[in-house]
């Protein structure tokens, strides 16, 4: 193998992620340098200095968290990132249709074809599956990292019960000419979102389209009819419900209201989601095996 990096977060599934620290050194072996991560912020150090020193191959271990720490470390260097999903989601690597076993997940880095996919940014912050402004960063926010450890995804869910009790923030949503008012809005690179869920059925990485979502309302009886929609695949044609697709968008308010990107919060609006100038090329399987849209 070329020569690469292999940045590894052992705290990815806690007990379960560092008893697979063995595993990980004997696929490495000779052929990748391991950096082990201690903090967050680590991934994405490791991994621009891995860039800047001519690394042709950056490889995670870890869930979609790392993943976006090492993405926003090597945007815009001819880097290929290769995947190894021991995170608690995995989202991401879902999406590419990656397998779930680590030891294959290494023969797709070792002989898998790079492919480009686009890069979204969140003012900057570049993400590579999903990103929500209302709701579900008000969620994530809420929820402490011993929590995610312990429960896992149920963390989230404990977190979204108390959310949707607050009054629902107004978050305006501009869009070229177009304007839309809601509640959450959720924007997709690819189509799922917090699981094997296709949020956005339409969703392709290689459009140069983010596809956008706003839920126009946050109460509890909204939720679960939203989640319904989601899990019927009639979310899309909800009266309450906006879609669309676009290159560029804002979202603003006149609160303070918070912004995720694969899972992390980076801030607050207003923020602004475009397009890097340069795609991500990823080392992923076939075509034809993958989960996404040819």
């Amino acid at each position: 193998m070329a020569n690469a990096t292999l940045i590894f977060n052992p705290a990815a599934r806690s007990e379960k992620a560092s008893g697979l620290g063995l595993e990980i050194e004997r696929l490495a072996g000779r052929d990748a340098v391991i950096r082990r991560t201690a903090q967050p912020g680590e991934a994405r150090q490791f991994a621009r200095q891995a860039a800047e020193e001519g690394c042709e191959r950056v490889i995670v271990a870890g869930g979609d968290g790392t993943v976006n720490e090492v993405v926003n470390g090597i945007a815009g260097f001819p880097v290929h990132l290769g995947i190894l999903p021991i995170g608690t989601m995995n989202v991401f690597a879902m999406e590419l249709g990656l397998p779930k076993s680590i030891t294959d997940c290494w023969r797709v880095i070792q002989t898998g074809v790079p492919r480009l996919i686009d890069l979204p940014q969140a003012s900057g912050h570049s993400f590579v599956q999903v990103a929500g402004v209302g709701f579900d960063a008000l969620a994530l926010e809420a929820t402490s990292r011993n929590a995610k450890r312990n429960l896992g995804p149920l963390s989230y869910l404990v977190s979204a019960a108390q959310i949707a009790a607050r009054k629902p923030p107004l978050l305006t949503v501009r869009s070229g000419r177009k304007t839309y008012d809601g509640s959450i809005v959720l924007i997709g690179n690819g189509r799922y979102y917090g699981g094997p869920f296709p949020v956005f059925p339409k969703a392709r990485f290689d459009d140069q389209l983010l596809d956008v979502i706003v839920f126009k309302k946050m109460g509890h009886l909204d939720l679960i009819r939203y989640l319904q929609g989601v899990l019927f695949g009639t979310h899309l044609g909800m009266r309450d419900v906006d879609y669309f697709q676009t290159k560029e968008l804002t979202v603003q308010s006149e609160e303070k209201v918070p912004v995720e990107v694969d899972g992390e919060v980076i801030g607050t609006v207003p923020v602004t989601f475009a397009f890097a100038p340069r795609p991500l090329s990823v080392l992923a399987p076939p075509r034809n095996r993958a989960s996404s849209p040819a």
